[in-house]
């Protein structure tokens, strides 16, 4: 693990490549998986203010959904608070575009102007996790391989973008533009200075 501001990096997220293929993969994160995207305690309580606006973009069981038991529900399994999900495990927030991408509905109003949030953290992070160390309490970034994301991976690889690299936007929104320029330059020693695989 390496540290920056208090963080511990696993080196996969340095020197793994990824970015995201929608053409093949179709979003399938917003729909694969037992839990909803993770969120925090703050975006918990955003999203039910939030849930009238984004409402009416959603295809209509979605909208039912969210009147009748809200965007989020706390998951037993990952011990955290998630969006809900739709009974075939959608993303209760899913909408789908033109093409049949999914898409965020949030992102979607805040593309629109109509709302300043863009979407869970978690969600905009991905595929880097965010998890409490056990030992230290402190938080450690980690990269999650999904099976859906192999298409993901091989484009990384074409393009030559790191993972780190890939969530760029979303790593300066979390953590700001120091962190991510520490983590930069962290990242460059790191890799020059790697063995060759």
């Amino acid at each position: 693990m390496l540290v920056v501001q208090g963080k511990l990096i696993h080196p996969d997220v340095l020197k793994e490549q990824f970015v995201c293929h929608l053409d093949k993969c179709k979003g399938a994160c917003c729909w694969e998986g037992s839990y909803g995207a993770p969120l925090n305690k703050e975006e918990v309580e955003l999203l039910e203010q939030l849930n009238p606006v984004v409402s009416p973009y959603l295809p209509e069981r979605h909208r039912a959904l969210l009147a009748a038991e809200g965007g989020s529900r706390y998951y037993r399994g990952m011990q955290q608070w998630g969006t809900n999900l739709m009974p075939d495990g959608a993303c209760v927030y899913l909408i789908r575009d033109d093409n049949g991408i999914a898409k965020c509905g949030i992102e979607h109003c805040w593309k629109q102007g109509e709302i300043s949030f863009r979407k869970p953290q978690s969600c905009h992070l991905y595929p880097v996790r965010v998890r409490k160390d056990p030992f230290t309490g402190m938080e450690m970034l980690l990269y999650d391989r999904w099976d859906i994301c192999q298409d993901a991976c091989a484009l990384g690889a074409a393009l030559q973008v790191p993972v780190y690299r890939f969530v760029k936007e979303a790593l300066i929104r979390v953590y700001g533009e120091a962190f991510y320029a520490e983590l930069d330059a962290i990242a460059q020693s790191y890799l020059e200075n790697e063995p060759e695989r």
